[in-house]
């Protein structure tokens, strides 16, 4: 799978910005050459039984996310790191 688009849900997005420098580096790598070619792959699993929310772990990140098949979009939404 490819093609998907990367967004962040405002609670994400304000999580990222406290995310330390190097951290933040390796966690965009892992996202843009990991998980957002294969939304479903890279060890994540389903949260329930909806198959397009989803959680895994990035360098080290828990997130959770939203997978959006019919615009390609994946939506995360929650990030966790220590």
């Amino acid at each position: 799978m490819s093609g998907y688009r990367l967004q962040y849900a405002p609670p994400a997005d304000l999580a990222l910005d406290t995310m330390d420098g190097g951290l933040r580096t390796r966690f965009d790598a892992g996202m843009r050459t990991s998980l957002v070619p294969d939304p479903y792959g890279h060890g994540s699993a389903p949260i329930g039984r909806d198959e397009d929310r989803r959680e895994a772990t990035v360098s080290g990140v828990v997130i959770r996310y939203y997978v959006s098949r019919s615009v390609l979009t994946v939506t995360v939404v929650r990030v966790v790191y220590l």
